[in-house]
C-alpha cells in the first residue's frame, strides 16, 4: 500500500507541475478516477496556481480524449481486447456488460445519459465502439455530459481546499439530483425514439 500510496502521491505532483496539461493527461491516462482529478484541479484552483475556466476547458477535452480512447479501442479491438488490458483503465468485464446491455436498450443516446450512472458511465464507450457508432456525434453526446461532470468536480475541489480528498462526500447529496435528471432524459428520449418507430411503422402501412 506504501508503494501505490507513494506513486499516487508522485501522479499528483506531476499533475501540479504540469498545470492544465497535468488535469489534461491525468484524465487521459485514466488511472485515476477522474472525479479525484478533477477535485485536485479545483483544489489548485484554489491556491490560485490555474483558473477555473483553464481548468474547464482542459479537464473538459482530457474527459472526451479518454472516452474517445476507449471507443476507439472497442472499434479497432473488440470486447476481447477491453476484457483482457481494460483492467489497465479501471474497466471490468461486468461494466463492459452492463454497458451493452443499456447500449442495446437505448440506442446512442445513451452515451449522454450512462456518463452520469455509476458502473456504466466509463464503459458505455466500449459499445458505441464496437457498433462503429458514428464519431462526431460520439464526441457531441460525450462533451455535453463531460461538460457538466467536470464543472462540478472542480467546483467541489474548490470550496473543499485542502480537504478535496473528500470530493466524494461532499459530491453526494449534488450525484442523486444529477442522476435523476439524466434518467428522466433517458425515458424521454426512449419515449420519443419509440413514437417516431410507431410513427414509421404507421407510414408503411
Amino acid at each position: 500500500m506504501d508503494v501505490i500510496h507513494s506513486i499516487v502521491s508522485q501522479l499528483f505532483d506531476w499533475i501540479q507541475s504540469l498545470g492544465y496539461f497535468g488535469i489534461m493527461l491525468g484524465l487521459m491516462l485514466e488511472v485515476i478516477p477522474s472525479e479525484i482529478v478533477l477535485a485536485y484541479g479545483g483544489f489548485l484552483v484554489s491556491q490560485h496556481n490555474i483558473n477555473f475556466f483553464g481548468a474547464m476547458i482542459f479537464g473538459t477535452v482530457g474527459g472526451v480524449l479518454a472516452q474517445l480512447f476507449i471507443y476507439w479501442i472497442g472499434r479497432y479491438g473488440g470486447r476481447p481486447v477491453l476484457e483482457r488490458y481494460g483492467k489497465y483503465i479501471l474497466i471490468q468485464k461486468k461494466h463492459i456488460d452492463h454497458s451493452e446491455e443499456w447500449f442495446r436498450k437505448y440506442g446512442t443516446g445513451v452515451i449522454f445519459t450512462a456518463r452520469f450512472v455509476p458502473v456504466v458511465r466509463h464503459a458505455i464507450s466500449i459499445p458505441a465502439g464496437i457498433t462503429k457508432m458514428h464519431t462526431g456525434k460520439f464526441i457531441l453526446l460525450t462533451t455535453l455530459a463531460v461538460i457538466p461532470w467536470t464543472a462540478l468536480f472542480i467546483y467541489l475541489g474548490m470550496i473543499l481546499g485542502d480537504q478535496w480528498k473528500h470530493v466524494d462526500e461532499k459530491a453526494a447529496p449534488f450525484i442523486t439530483p444529477i442522476l435523476l435528471v439524466a434518467l428522466a432524459l433517458m425515458i424521454i428520449y426512449v419515449v420519443i425514439k419509440w413514437m417516431n418507430v410507431r410513427k414509421k411503422r404507421g407510414s408503411v402501412k
